[in-house]
């Protein structure tokens, strides 16, 4: 089937979908599954746009709340992560996952779902250690800290996607994997994107969770955004025994959604063709939900996962056969995920303007209904109650300690965030009281994350072109005829074997597709934090 997936989407449906209808068009046929991987934005009213981490220069309506309201539907099923720039309320509301709108999926927190027997799995948001072993304590309305922190990932949600045992067909994240780089054209990464040197040399460039998703879950194929930049790379799996195939996980970031940019990819990926043409609850997944749900934290303080360390009673929450049986008949042997979608916040009004309407806290139909049917704990109800009982005492704003040690480090020492010392042309800064949070001070040799890049005999293989570059824009996007000549107007397929094709390096490198230039004086820079898109449609030369 084909699988069309984006990069940073920034809530430009509209061109999302012309772009796709612009390459049916041109050939290939339509595609039958669109992929998001994070900053969707599924802003709904003026209330949303307030709960996204950007300043409010940067924040605009965009067209997501045509649909929301019904006034557009997506024209192919769409299913998306989040980033770190979302209507964080909005997408807080689905903690396992939702309808935003008919016919576009949210994967909650963490998610796996099957379409056409095709396996796919996610984690929202972006790493920060000094957030990881927190619990989902944030609910709106936020203050500054939370309306970031409540979009950074938690070890709850690595946890549990740690406990899947069976294969993943395609995984997305919105940050990349720590140390992917080195399974691709570094070369060509670093002359694209100069100022990622730094953190590249010193291995802190990407999230360490997400890597170790990755070496656990080897999925088939694994779709990242946040950097703004097309990378592809081929990462072959260690084995445990001799004898074994190595797995083999083809990865590909893309750029975000803008003229000129590697913001899509059309790929064939097998399927089931029994499979049903509808989305399926993914039946470990949900066992895993029910199993882990004991665990569910909102406390503010840190606490770790529980493991084989002697001081876990239990620490192994795969889901048995007799386990997943049971929960197959608690939801009637019917796995279909239900088109439930309702409104519930108004509906943005062009004509009718509310700048000052209430941020409420809302719990979702479709939580209340999905966690009834499995007996699971709705996250958002928990935290209400929560903050009712600790207002009684007076001491909610006090830090609240969970079942775990609040002294014990993280399990990761580096945040690549804090860490960089670099400058992105594609990012933008906060303004100055977010250096409480993300001061660059930085690099220490102490705190660095060893290397993984494999050896010079091992060299990976560059995986660039097994992706063609997917330039075809509709006219809304206004590109240039020079651009159009250049681009690939055929929608390659992957090939089997990756090694051989990644061969082709001299002949077809990366395309430079942007006016970034990462000069030297762009180092000389110090920025408030790391990874703020630009939301403007301005050629990247015009920004500080």
């Amino acid at each position: 089937m084909r699988v069309a997936v984006t990069g940073c989407c920034h809530g430009e449906l509209d061109k999302i979908y012309e772009t796709l209808a612009l390459a049916e068009r041109r050939g290939g046929g339509p595609a039958d599954l669109l992929l998001c991987c994070g900053d969707f934005q599924a802003v709904r009213n003026e209330a949303d746009l307030r709960c996204m981490a950007v300043p409010p220069k940067y924040r605009h309506m965009q067209s997501f709340y045509r649909y929301y309201c019904g006034e557009k539907k997506a024209p192919v099923l769409t299913v998306f992560i989040g980033g770190n720039h979302e209507a964080s309320n909005h997408l807080q509301e689905l903690p396992y996952g939702g309808w935003v709108a008919p016919n576009i999926y949210y994967l909650g927190y963490a998610g796996v779902v099957k379409f056409r027997g095709v396996r796919i799995g996610g984690i929202s948001g972006i790493f920060k250690s000094h957030d990881y072993r927190k619990g989902h304590y944030e609910c709106p309305p936020y203050d500054q800290n939370s309306v970031r922190s409540v979009y950074h990932v938690r070890n709850i949600e690595v946890f549990k996607l740690k406990q899947l045992k069976q294969p993943i067909d395609i995984f997305l994240s919105h940050d990349w994997p720590r140390s992917i780089y080195h399974y691709g054209n570094k070369k060509q990464l670093l002359q694209t994107k100069s100022f990622f040197r730094q953190e590249v040399e010193n291995n802190t460039l990407g999230s360490p969770a997400a890597s170790e998703l990755l070496h656990h879950l080897k999925p088939t194929y694994w779709f990242s955004a946040h950097l703004h930049v097309k990378f592809a790379a081929f990462m072959k799996h260690q084995v445990a025994n001799d004898g074994q195939l190595p797995k083999v996980t083809k990865f590909l970031a893309l750029d975000k959604c803008l003229p000129h940019r590697d913001f899509l990819q059309i790929i064939e990926i097998q399927h089931d063709l029994s499979g049903p043409d509808y989305l399926e609850y993914d039946l470990e997944w949900l066992t895993i939900l029910k199993a882990t749900n004991s665990l569910v934290n909102v406390s503010r303080g840190s606490w770790t996962m529980p493991e084989n360390n002697g001081l876990h009673a239990k620490w192994d929450y795969s889901a048995t056969e007799e386990a997943m049986k049971e929960v197959l008949e608690e939801m009637n042997h019917d796995l279909k995920v239900p088109c439930n979608f309702s409104v519930t916040a108004v509906c943005y009004d062009p004509s009718k303007p509310q700048k000052h309407m209430e941020l409420v806290h809302r719990i979702s139909p479709q939580t209340t209904e999905f966690c009834a049917q499995l007996g699971l704990t709705d996250i958002n109800n928990r935290i209400q109650q929560v903050i009712e009982e600790s207002s009684l005492r007076g001491d909610y704003d006090e830090e609240v300690d969970s079942n775990g040690s609040g002294e014990e480090p993280s399990e990761y020492n580096t945040d690549n965030s804090v860490l960089s010392s670099s400058i992105n042309p594609d990012e933008i800064m906060l303004d100055e009281d977010d250096e409480g949070e993300d001061s660059i001070t930085g690099l220490h040799s102490d705190i660095r994350t060893p290397s993984v890049e494999p050896s010079s005999e091992h060299h990976p293989p560059d995986f660039s072109t097994s992706f063609s570059d997917i330039r075809i824009l509709p006219d809304s996007m206004v590109v240039s005829s020079d651009d159009t000549m250049n681009s690939t107007n055929e929608l390659e397929k992957s090939s089997e074997n990756q090694e051989s094709e990644g061969k082709n390096l001299n002949e077809k490198p990366f395309k430079r597709l942007s006016d970034e230039t990462g000069n030297g004086n762009h180092l000389q820079k110090k920025i408030k934090r790391r990874n703020q898109a630009i939301y403007s449609a301005e050629d990247d030369s015009n920004v500080e």
